[in-house]
């Protein structure tokens, strides 16, 4: 277990389907349990409200004993429906009285219990709710570590308090309780054949603002509706819809999707960014709210405890009571890729038809994140962008591997810092094209010029320092010496997906990619099996990541023209959709990197989060990509080049909204058919 509350390898405790953890969301409020309902004191189980755990215990028990689980419905990301039995008398092989417990998690917690006695005679019932709150930081919570003090614990008017400090909780509950500190008691008799219910409440009373989730439902009918042939194809993307729904948060009426459940549920810079670009078919609106948010909260001065620098894009957002301690302060900038991103995420937002006055502000925002790119991100001035944390307490590597050990050559030796990788500075490129398109779009020919041969050169740049001629693929990174790291990654693919990757490298790195050592038949190795540090079950040196394989499907569509392109690009895809049918239609954060034909189905990954955004968001990213899906609202064009796998059959968008234009997209193959264009526009 380490220290380092930013770092994967800390090993987090297991959440969502492993151990029988029961998680339930909405927005930042969230809970885990096992599967009678029961929130276990010594877990990581407890209702979570702005960072802090406000429920540590919440146990009942039916006369004195625990209840014996029969099933668990969780038809909803916030809500679930406990079912257990009173254990049978003794001398008694059959039980004659359920237990409902129906749950719901929003602003804090509901839950219904009932009690259906189905015997023949009336029975006595004893009822004992045990309650308990630690306040504890998320953090401390998800590294299993110690909290110090506990909540002062007081019945005030019937109703149960909790308070540490500035936070608290109140539980309140029909059907008269008997309420002592710590616990709520019913003593009832149930009539034969009868049911008994009560509603217990939990109301957090922090002074500290939630982030929200609201209008799932509405959301969801807002969406476009994407279907195929393929069955499966469909309940994955059903599944995606359901699980990006659950992510999405609101934080001054602007909508962002949380990294993930559930120690994730908060804004992350990359994460959310990434998550954005992929969803983007779905509701470009998620891309405009993350970029409002971002842009908000973007760097201004210098500090080194939260990494913050002026126009750098923020990596997290936290809320708890130790978000000092761990942080620095509610906001970390420790990330390398984010600024860059958001630039991109700009001018794709512009092109998918966003207001274009909204982009217009974001500008500043998007000339001082390059204005960052130049300075800061320049650590050591050679034109490349670097990161090195600031101080000890920050993330050591603040790529998107951003475990102890992600990046390192193909020996295994782990890369000196200040390091330069690849495919950050392939978001580079991609961000001064972003730039120029937008001022050519907005009639700024001069400012447009400059930053397309910028990037140009930078290309050629980077071709001679990345490029590994022997190798055949692009080093990860640069370290402080300007040395080469020349293990074979799945980084490598994301140069693919922005562009920055020449021809003639592209139809080599094909050929690379396409060998056992990197494609496991379920998806993308992150390092190849052939590298020094390669272990299927780690983190980030052998694991598959489906988000990852999808940003390389995108990048080998976009060479489609390079021999073997296309056709890895449909291996990759199926692999992706095995792996989701095998994990019931929704793909996690991450999974072991094993051989498919060693291993099937793949090997969860035992602490990876789920769902989580840009796991979720995969799915969008394929069909999107298969596609050749280029709108250009301002231009008033529509791009289609489709080269869809045979299994999907006939995909379908539904209600496809561009700017204030809703079309409908059907395709086949290599066909596609679009309706509901106006006058105008070209396809």
């Amino acid at each position: 277990m380490t220290s380092d509350p930013f770092n994967a390898t800390g090993e987090p405790a297991l959440t969502s389907g492993a151990g029988g953890t029961v998680t339930l969301l909405d927005g930042s409020t969230f809970c885990l349990s096992d599967s009678t309902g029961d929130v276990v004191p010594g877990t990581a189980h407890g209702l979570f409200f702005s960072d802090a755990r406000v429920l540590s215990r919440w146990e009942l028990r039916l006369d004195g004993n625990v209840p014996h689980a029969l099933s668990t419905a969780h038809s909803e990301a916030f809500a679930a429906r406990f079912v257990s039995r009173r254990p049978p008398a003794a001398g008694q092989g059959d039980s004659t009285l359920l237990l409902v417990r129906e749950r719901h998690v929003a602003d804090g917690m509901r839950e219904t219990i009932t009690v259906h006695n189905l015997g023949r005679e009336a029975t006595v019932v004893r009822l004992d709710l045990h309650v308990a709150a630690d306040f504890a930081d998320l953090f401390a919570v998800k590294e299993g570590r110690g909290v110090d003090g506990g909540a002062q614990v007081s019945v005030a008017g019937g109703e149960l308090v909790l308070r540490h400090g500035s936070r608290g909780v109140s539980v309140s509950a029909t059907a008269e309780p008997t309420t002592v500190p710590g616990v709520l008691s019913w003593r009832v008799v149930v009539p034969a054949r009868q049911r008994w219910s009560t509603e217990v409440v939990v109301r957090p009373t922090d002074r500290v603002e939630p982030t929200t989730g609201r209008g799932l439902r509405e959301w969801r009918e807002a969406c476009t509706a994407v279907t195929a042939t393929d069955p499966e194809l469909t309940s994955v993307l059903r599944q995606t819809v359901s699980d990006l729904g659950a992510l999405r948060l609101e934080e001054g009426g602007w909508p962002f999707v949380a990294a993930g459940a559930p120690w994730f549920m908060t804004l992350f810079g990359r994460d959310s960014l990434l998550t954005a670009w992929m969803a983007l078919p779905l509701d470009a609106g998620l891309a405009l709210g993350t970029l409002r948010t971002l842009a908000e909260k973007q760097g201004r001065s210098v500090d080194p405890l939260t990494e913050e620098e002026p126009g750098r894009v923020m990596h997290e957002l936290r809320r708890g009571p130790d978000s000092a301690a761990v942080l620095g302060g509610n906001h970390y900038y420790g990330t390398v890729d984010a600024t860059p991103l958001f630039v991109m995420l700009l001018a794709e937002c512009w092109r998918w038809g966003a207001d274009e006055d909204v982009v217009r502000s974001l500008l500043p925002a998007a000339d001082a994140a390059l204005a960052w790119v130049d300075g800061y991100g320049d650590r050591d001035g050679d034109g490349f962008v670097e990161y090195r944390r600031a101080t000890d307490r920050g993330i050591v590597n603040q790529g998107w591997k951003d475990s102890l050990d992600g990046i390192n050559d193909a020996v295994g030796r782990l890369a000196t810092p200040p390091v330069a990788l690849c495919e950050v500075q392939g978001y580079v490129y991609a961000a001064w094209l972003a730039r120029a398109e937008l001022a050519e779009g907005f009639g700024d020919a001069a400012t447009a010029a400059r930053l397309l041969e910028r990037a140009d050169g930078f290309r050629q740049r980077f071709a001679e320092a990345f490029w590994l001629p022997e190798r055949g693929w692009y080093a990860v990174g640069l370290d402080a010496e300007k040395r080469p790291l020349d293990a074979l990654t799945s980084n490598a693919a994301h140069c693919l997906w922005t562009g920055i990757a020449t021809d003639e490298h592209a139809a080599t790195l094909v050929e690379r990619l396409s060998t056992p050592d990197m494609d496991t038949g379920y998806g993308l190795r992150t390092l190849a099996s052939s590298m020094g540090a390669y272990n299927p079950m780690s983190y980030h040196d052998g694991s598959v990541w489906p988000h990852d394989t999808a940003i390389a499907v995108a990048g080998l569509l976009r060479y489609a023209h390079v021999p073997g392109a296309v056709r890895l690009a449909h291996r990759l895809a199926d692999g992706l959709l095995d792996a989701a049918t095998a994990f019931g239609g929704r793909l996690p954060e991450l999974y072991c990197g094993f051989p498919r034909d060693e291993f099937s189905p793949p090997v969860p990954f035992p602490t990876s989060c789920s769902p989580q955004a840009w796991a979720s968001a995969a799915p969008l990213l394929l069909v999107r990509a298969f596609l050749g899906l280029r709108p250009h609202v301002p231009g008033r064009t529509l791009v289609t080049d489709p080269h869809l796998p045979h299994r999907w059959g006939e995909v379908t968008l539904s209600g496809l909204k561009l700017g204030p234009v809703t079309v409908n997209l059907t395709a086949t193959g290599e066909k596609a058919e679009v309706t509901g264009l106006p006058e105008g526009w070209t396809t």
